[in-house]
């Protein structure tokens, strides 16, 4: 990314700071557009539009995430070759994850028929819960490797991975519950509703836990973005 580019959109250039708070808002829009159906205080035009906005902050935010997470690879000694960094393992499935999100949330602005929206609605949710799941496991990889523990409440990494992975089984939950039947109804609206009022809701968190200007970031900086 040219300087020239930075100076114009300055909002493109990604950090840490930017990638937390699209994901923030990002998270903010699926909550609210989840709580208007959950307690009846707007349409469903209305939850399908706020959360065709929150997916395009969680698309942006993903792709931060990916270009900060580094190279895809590393060198793992003379003459063995090289693997994949758990931490753009993560970040790029995140990424891939929010890609699918925008299909869904695009097609449910429009859709008008059963089999669109259990092909391009339904199956993009699901493929996107299940990307955020594995996304969240390398996360936990990540921590690993860099702590050489798994238990770390002193590190604020930890604290977000767990946050992330119950958002993220959250929204795996609520996929389950949005599957389209052949009447067109989903299986069980509450269950999906509230799996991404959930979830929704600890991204937030994830997110508001790796700001680095939050005062146990500034005593102790992250070596790495975090999931969020």
């Amino acid at each position: 990314m040219t300087t020239m580019h930075s100076a114009k959109a300055p909002f493109l250039t990604p950090t840490l700071t930017k990638q937390s708070i699209y994901f923030i808002i990002g998270g903010s829009l699926f909550a609210i557009g989840s709580a208007a159906s959950i307690w009846g205080f707007g349409s469903v035009a209305f939850t399908n539009w706020v959360c065709f906005i929150g997916a395009w902050f969680f698309t942006t935010a993903g792709l931060f995430q990916l270009f900060l997470s580094g190279d895809a690879t590393v060198r793992l000694g003379e003459g063995q070759g090289r693997a994949f960094r758990a931490e753009w393992l993560a970040a790029a499935t995140q990424s891939f994850g929010t890609i699918l999100f925008n299909v869904s949330t695009t097609t449910a602005l429009t859709a008008k028929s059963v089999a669109v929206e259990k092909h391009f609605v339904w199956n993009p949710d699901a493929g996107g819960s299940a990307a955020f799941l594995i996304s969240a496991f390398f996360v936990y990889v990540a921590f690993y490797r860099d702590e050489d523990t798994l238990w770390g409440p002193k590190q604020p990494g930890w604290w977000s991975a767990h946050v992330n992975m119950i958002g993220c089984i959250a929204f795996g939950v609520s996929a389950v519950g949005a599957f389209i039947l052949n009447d067109g109804s989903t299986k069980n609206a509450g269950i999906a509703n509230w799996g991404t009022f959930i979830g929704a809701l600890c991204f937030v968190g994830a997110s508001v836990i790796a700001l680095p200007q939050m005062p146990w970031n500034r005593a102790q900086q992250f070596s790495r973005p975090v999931a969020a």
